[in-house]
């Protein structure tokens, strides 16, 4: 929306309020020209209640789904894989149309990364929109998303890692409930067989068993063993991803509501001392009222697989286990470690937004809603 600075005073609060109410900041000039507004609009946005949740159509066999990169460079190989493998499922492809671009590591300029997002959700033709990968970058594109573009046509968008940034923003200022889950340059025949579950057969309730897929691997990697720090059944809307965005996001307008929340986090390739940080730093967080919004006002919390996990030879660290055990040992809420997300093979689809049970004596997870209309 955009404010005349020569309007009245009332002019401005009235469109900052609009601006709020669609889960949208207020035109920048305006703010710049009455920097009293910018405190008031504050005020009035903490007030405002969140947009009702949209889901996504179910995706149907044969579609025509959109591949885009909104965070980091992609190859010929990546695209050329993705495709294949989405055609080989019954899948007709469109690609982004800045898909090959590449501005240092990133997929093209901001600029080219949102034309990307927008034409696939503007294009009747493509029912769904699949990330090439995460990377980064995709936090720099969150102030300039339309999000009630977005909200007006709700499709299925699914990734992982970077894409993080993506899911929170659109949840919170679209209200549009999206997947976290794999990308089809790399996959597992389980991934597309329950993500084609989620996206595709609309379900009172979706149950899935998280011991099974990793249970080999742990006998090998103690990162891909199954750990329960403490029982219990939980009920939460289902928020998170890759723990790094997240805590990035933190103090932003997008930053993951984390009270109530069936929280889950995951991570790859980082050192035991800045995964501790980032658990610190979701502990301490704060709402946007200034309250305490940390892990133990969740309801529950689950990690996927923290892979390629360790410490730099030489350097004193504690184990990976030893952060877990010390940061979510003594949370009063039901929290597990070792379940089939994060950057693994096997990896299950998590639909932002959607009410799901975690039982951790069962070891499994139930979505108590359909995750797409019919």
């Amino acid at each position: 929306m955009n404010i005349n600075g020569n309007r009245r005073e009332f002019g401005m609060v009235l469109g900052a309020l609009a601006a709020t109410a669609m889960g949208v900041p207020g035109d920048t000039q305006a703010k710049a020209q009455a920097p009293d507004m910018v405190s008031r609009e504050h005020d009035l946005s903490v007030r405002v209640k969140a947009l009702p949740l949209i889901k996504p159509h179910a995706l149907g066999s044969g579609a025509v789904v959109g591949l885009i990169a909104p965070g980091g460079v992609v190859d010929d190989a990546i695209i050329e894989k993705s495709v294949r493998n989405l055609e080989s499922v019954g899948f007709a492809v469109k690609l982004g149309k800045n898909i090959r671009a590449a501005h240092g590591g990133y997929a093209g300029s901001v600029a080219q990364r949102l034309a990307d997002l927008h034409d696939m959700f503007l294009d009747n033709e493509v029912k769904a929109i699949w990330t090439a990968r995460g990377g980064s970058g995709c936090t720099a594109l969150l102030p300039h998303v339309r999000y009630p573009l977005i909200r007006a046509h709700p499709k299925i968008l699914v990734g992982y890692s970077d894409i993080t940034a993506l899911h929170l923003a659109l949840y919170r200022k679209a209200g549009l409930v999206t997947f976290h889950g794999p990308a089809w340059s790399t996959f597992s025949d389980y991934s597309v067989s329950q993500m084609m579950a989620v996206l595709m057969s609309p379900r009172p309730e979706t149950e899935i068993n998280m011991s099974v897929e990793n249970s080999r691997k742990a006998i090998a990697q103690s990162e891909f063993a199954l750990r329960t720090l403490r029982h219990g059944i939980a009920e939460g809307r289902l928020i998170g991803g890759n723990l790094s965005v997240m805590s990035a996001l933190i103090g932003t307008p997008f930053a993951a509501p984390i009270r109530n929340s069936l929280l889950f986090l995951e991570d790859v390739s980082e050192p035991p001392y800045r995964i501790d940080r980032m658990l610190t730093q979701l502990q301490q967080s704060v709402g946007e009222l200034g309250q305490p919004d940390g892990l133990r006002l969740a309801a529950g919390v689950m990690l996927g697989v923290f892979s390629k996990v360790r410490a730099r030879d030489g350097d004193a660290s504690l184990t990976l286990g030893e952060v877990i055990d010390e940061q979510l040992g003594n949370l009063p809420i039901p929290t597990v470690y070792g379940y089939s997300f994060g950057h693994v093979a096997h990896q299950i689809t998590l639909p932002i937004g959607v009410r799901a049970r975690l039982n951790t004596a069962e070891q499994t997870l139930t979505l108590l809603e359909p995750a797409v209309r019919a």
